[in-house]
């Protein structure tokens, strides 16, 4: 169940990270409160997932969900570059991701 709540709490991540470009600087309301409530639930979730999990793993995990969930956002929908280099580093975080789940006992 560790598992499950530290790979929502990346995915909250990911939508408050876009979310801050709609927020234009906090200066729009509902994109703010939606980013807030992301913010929120992510770092909630994250705690609930270390009760279990070790500390190193699950951080690392979390900023590796939301890093390769941001990045491939920006490519979706803000036109991002693409370029090989970038798939190929994006590709490297998803290996790790996999690798800290595969070496952590349950």
């Amino acid at each position: 169940m560790a598992w499950v709540l530290l790979l929502l709490a990346g995915l909250f991540e990911v939508v408050w990270a876009i979310g801050l470009k709609y927020t234009d600087g906090f200066t729009r309301l509902w994109p703010s409160i939606g980013t807030l409530a992301a913010m929120v639930a992510s770092i909630g979730l994250l705690g609930m997932a270390m009760k279990t999990l070790p500390v190193g793993t699950a951080y690392a995990v979390w900023v590796g969900v939301g890093a390769l969930g941001t990045a491939i956002f920006g490519i979706l929908l803000f036109n991002e570059s693409a370029n090989m280099g970038r798939l190929g580093s994006l590709f490297l975080i998803m290996l790790g991701i996999i690798g800290l789940k595969l070496a952590t006992p349950d």
